[in-house]
């Protein structure tokens, strides 16, 4: 398999407080005012897939090769579709936190944008209006700086533990954005992996490798008929 590039280190995770990191897998975070340098160019030529996330994305408490990304990275090399994936994941990353770098992971072309946040903004009780406006705000960027960019949403859920309601709008914002703006939607990431215990680490948050390949089989479905497409021209 090809390597998966890696555009941010995975930080130690912000999320809670009382999750403690991995000594083996952990790194230190990374720092706000200037973002990581790339691990390694695209290839000139190569379309991309670029999954944009937090933790989940990043594959925290795993190997690299191990997270979904990577893990998609083989079924492509598999089906023997011609994309380079990269995996812009940043522990801890909420969607304001998203908003302020799509910039700078959009410098080189994107074929296809997978959009992999919204769950730490939710875990915190933030407002479901900030959630709203900061997705909205990497869509119109993503739309803005690479027009033929498809995009494609992945849609996130969180337990009942600050209410019914906020659960339940939290769940429909993502199927309300990719209406309003026309985008793939994976309906839940985590569909099958969250709340399993057996498919998440000690802190009931992030996959296990297993948890990670049942997401790469959730994700596959819906991204493979876009990879077979043909590549859209600029609008």
């Amino acid at each position: 398999m090809k390597p998966v590039l890696s555009l941010f280190s995975c930080g130690v995770l912000l999320l809670l407080a009382g999750c403690n990191a991995d000594p083996k897998t952990a790194q230190a975070p990374a720092t706000a005012a200037t973002p990581p340098a790339p691990a390694a160019s695209v290839p000139v030529g190569k379309q991309t897939i670029l999954f944009f996330g937090n933790s989940l994305t990043a594959g925290y408490g795993v190997d690299p090769d191990e997270a979904f990304p990577a893990l998609i990275g083989e079924k492509i090399d598999s089906a023997g579709l011609g994309y380079t994936v990269v995996n812009a994941g940043l522990s801890g990353e909420t969607t304001a936190g998203g908003r302020s770098r799509v910039g700078w992971v959009l410098r080189q072309p994107v074929s296809i944008f997978v959009l992999e946040l919204g769950g730490n903004d939710g875990l915190r009780g933030l407002p479901l209006t900030d959630t709203r406006r900061n997705l909205q705000a990497i869509i119109d960027t993503v739309r803005r700086r690479r027009p033929a960019t498809r995009i494609v949403l992945a849609g996130m859920q969180i337990p009942p533990n600050l209410g019914a309601e906020y659960a339940t709008q939290f769940k429909a914002l993502y199927s309300e954005l990719a209406s309003k703006n026309q985008l793939v939607l994976i309906p839940f990431l985590l569909e099958g992996v969250g709340g399993v215990a057996k498919l998440n680490q000690q802190d009931g948050i992030h996959p296990t490798p297993a948890g990670h390949r049942l997401i790469a089989r959730t994700i596959w479905p819906v991204l493979q008929p876009l990879l077979q497409q043909p590549a859209q021209a600029s609008r």
